[in-house]
């Protein structure tokens, strides 16, 4: 839309207010919002001041000034809003240069996408991610000098089979049984089904939903691929849509990676093809269906995985997921069919459309404008200089003796270990002025004294059980 037809969609909607998210640098929707007579056909182009400094890993106090500019092709009526609000997704922008503001992940993502255009390998690059989550109907956490607990509790947990519920009916999914059992062992169909609906109503097109593998209430709902840009949007959707829907049933969704002990943790499996004039560029004669092409990419991918990993598994708790021995992809390798590689190459169709790269590593406690931009600028330099991704892992992982195992490396095996190898290894990402050095510095600076550093000066729970009576 244009302003001006997104001023009349306004009006013909009933809407009142008008709702202005943008995402901040870790990667959660931030907003505010003004009457819609403060909306006219030039607030797209001078946008609404706002305090950046507030904002976690932007401005400083002393230039704390800032710019949203909406964009008008993102106007929708928001579905939660008691009284009709529009809803535009901004752009960030310095009020004195008018230049887009570097750690915009949004502007980031715009970025990226230029750039492939600009290398002329291709001119899209499509996304899908599979971003999994747990529905929770009650959590409870705190943490105090001399105190730390957390506590979540399903309906659906293993643990309430002993539970007084008046009357309890069972039908609790065991640990790793999640994945598929129909009603009642399932009883979040309507849910998700009402998380689909909302998400289509969007404009955001939805092609399966399900019950995932672990106990208490974890699901999967996945979106049709679609351009970086527009994915990174619909995500920020995704998780709103989610969260919201659950709310209003009492229930609370989280994309914490790993919530539950000793059951399976939520991914984000991100897929990525790079197409060209309306063809896909990723099918071939190859391995697996593959084009050299897609080989190099992958070659980039897992030459850049560890770097990687500091963005697309961001948290300390994205580690407790990572880790070797189980189910996770952290093996960096790629293989057709073998879900323990980080890289698999999907066979469910022939079709030349359908060739793609599944890159399993990811969760969905990214932020997803700059993991995908971080996926793609890695796949770009596998591409521009012809990275040999070696052979295929198609062995069985677990069958695997300690001396094959050696020759196959992993992901890092923590967030400081993730960012340590950022650190190192980012030239890639600042190709193109896509990610700036500022931009890297201010991550790798947020992540270690707001995360990392916290976590590691804390006692945990479990170290009174090992240690206390030392």
């Amino acid at each position: 839309m244009e302003p001006k037809e997104v001023l009349e969609f306004a009006k013909e909607n009933g809407a009142v207010m008008v709702d202005l998210k943008f995402m901040d640098f870790p990667g959660m929707w931030q907003h505010f919002s003004v009457p819609l007579h403060e909306l006219e056909e030039d607030s797209f182009e001078s946008g609404f001041g706002f305090d950046g400094s507030s904002i976690r890993g932007w401005q400083p106090i002393h230039a704390s000034d800032m710019l949203v500019i909406p964009d008008p092709a993102t106007a929708i009526m928001d579905p939660f809003m008691e009284h009709p609000t529009l809803s535009l997704i901004c752009n960030i922008v310095d009020p004195v240069t008018m230049e887009r503001y570097s750690r915009d992940p949004r502007n980031i993502a715009q970025k990226a996408e230029a750039y492939l255009k600009y290398t002329k390998i291709g001119d899209t690059a499509f996304f899908g991610p599979e971003a999994e989550f747990f529905i929770f109907d009650d959590v409870r956490y705190s943490y105090s000098s001399n105190t730390s607990f957390h506590f979540v509790d399903s309906i659906e947990g293993i643990w309430n089979t002993g539970r007084d519920e008046g009357p309890n009916l069972g039908y609790k999914p065991r640990h790793k049984e999640g994945y598929f059992p129909v009603s009642p062992s399932d009883s979040l169909q309507d849910i998700r089904t009402e998380m689909v609906l909302t998400l289509e109503k969007l404009g955001i097109i939805i092609e399966a939903q399900h019950h995932e593998v672990a106990t208490a209430g974890q699901s999967e709902i996945d979106m049709k691929f679609a351009p970086l840009v527009k994915m990174g949007d619909q995500l920020m959707w995704f998780k709103y849509v989610l969260k919201n829907v659950a709310k209003q049933h009492c229930k609370t969704v989280t994309f914490m990676p790993k919530p539950l002990f000793e059951d399976n943790g939520s991914g984000m499996h991100t897929h990525l093809s790079i197409w060209k004039d309306g063809s896909p560029l990723f099918a071939g004669d190859k391995y697996a269906g593959l084009s050299q092409m897609a080989l190099w990419a992958i070659g980039g991918i897992l030459k850049h995985a560890p770097a990687l990993c500091g963005i697309c598994n961001p948290t300390t708790n994205s580690y407790k997921r990572l880790v070797p021995g189980f189910e996770a992809p952290v093996n960096l390798a790629y293989s057709s069919r073998n879900r323990s590689a980080c890289c698999r190459i999907p066979m469910y169709s022939a079709s030349p459309k359908a060739k793609r790269i599944e890159y399993r590593t990811p969760d969905p406690s990214c932020n997803g404008y700059l993991a995908f931009s971080a996926l793609l600028m890695a796949a770009l330099d596998g591409i521009e200089n012809k990275l040999d991704p070696g052979q295929p892992l198609d062995k069985d992982i677990y069958a695997m003796s300690p001396e094959e195992l050696k020759d196959v490396p992993s992901t890092p095996g923590s967030l400081e270990e993730a960012l340590k190898a950022l650190e190192a290894d980012h030239e890639f990402l600042l190709k193109g002025d896509v990610f700036t050095q500022d931009a890297i510095d201010k991550w790798l600076e947020y992540k270690i004294e707001s995360e990392v550093n916290p976590v590691r000066t804390r006692p945990h729970p479990y170290e009174f059980a090992l240690y206390f009576d030392i």
